[in-house]
């Protein structure tokens, strides 16, 4: 039985939510309107593709019912079924998404279980430029141009265990990192103390919707916000002129600094990542309940 959830109740949770994620992307849909790019925050909607009319859509989660005619408004959503109890994310969805799921928690498991390491400084996006007249934020320009940058490469070693940003090293930089991450062995490589292995809770969270309540997606949402500020204030880019100030990794106090702030970014992110693979080890366990509750075994506990 799915957990019911009152009209009053989920309708408010619903608004609430709409709120929140209209204050956070007014910026990002005012310079759209505009046509004006932002090297930073861009990212957030390009790079992780869900746009802010998909944000602004609510989702409790599965095993949670919405009661009331007003929960008639999913069921055009993918997924979304009407039963007895309300409307609800259907059990043939979830059957759909298990290799999905099965994939996350691996991975959100293996990555927990793991000591993290904050001896990267950042420098995944110094290895993106070094040695080409081709950077990825060319209106940008660089802080100690392009041979200091590279000098700053090659005077300290590469340690990124990230394959989604080590596979955009350059070609001159892939070669100087200490191993190769890959996608196969990602489960293996990626560390709680890495700033984009936490910034992609937020993506593991729009993969899996809606089967995962927007509350859980939205905190993740938040927290790559934070990473992805001080990963770019890390960078070798001079972002003054929109308002951020660098640390400078190249010195012994900036490296300091990035390390504080990196460890901050892992203590928020790690109760993040115990929803999320709780969330996926019960909609694991739900399948399973629901491949063999005629022989015996009861259905999942409600989620929401």
């Amino acid at each position: 039985m799915p957990h019911r959830l009152r009209e009053a109740e989920w309708t408010a949770r619903a608004a609430s939510h709409r709120r929140r994620i209209d204050s956070f992307t007014a910026p990002h849909r005012q310079r759209a309107r505009r046509g004006e790019a932002h090297p930073v925050w861009d990212f957030l909607f390009t790079y992780y593709s869900l746009r802010p009319r998909q944000l602004r859509v609510w989702h409790p989660g599965y095993g949670t019912a919405l009661a009331g005619p007003a929960g008639a408004e999913y069921l055009d959503r993918a997924g979304y079924t009407a039963t007895s109890d309300g409307v609800t994310v259907e059990a043939g969805f979830l059957r759909t998404r298990l290799s999905t799921v099965g994939f996350v928690a691996d991975l959100l498991r293996g990555t927990a279980a793991r000591a993290p390491q904050f001896g990267c400084f950042g420098l995944h996006e110094w290895a993106m430029v070094y040695r080409t007249d081709a950077v990825r934020h060319d209106k940008v320009p660089l802080r100690l141009g392009g041979a200091g940058t590279d000098a700053v490469v090659e005077s300290m070693p590469l340690r990124c265990t990230h394959f989604d940003a080590y596979r955009f090293f350059t070609p001159a930089a892939a070669p100087r990192n200490r191993g190769v991450p890959t996608r196969a062995a990602q489960r293996d490589w990626e560390q709680p103390g890495c700033l984009h292995a936490n910034m992609d809770l937020y993506k593991w969270c729009f993969k899996l919707g809606p089967l995962v309540n927007s509350e859980l997606l939205v905190g993740c949402l938040e927290l790559a916000a934070d990473a992805r500020e001080l990963d770019m204030r890390a960078s070798p880019y001079d972002l003054s002129d929109f308002g951020f100030e660098p640390i400078t990794v190249e010195e012994p106090a900036g490296r300091a600094e990035y390390v504080r702030c990196q460890g901050v970014i892992a203590e928020r992110a790690a109760p993040l990542r115990a929803a999320l693979l709780a969330w996926c080890e019960r909609l694991l366990g739900a399948e399973v309940a629901y491949d063999t509750v005629s022989e015996g075994f009861l259905p999942a506990g409600k989620m929401n």
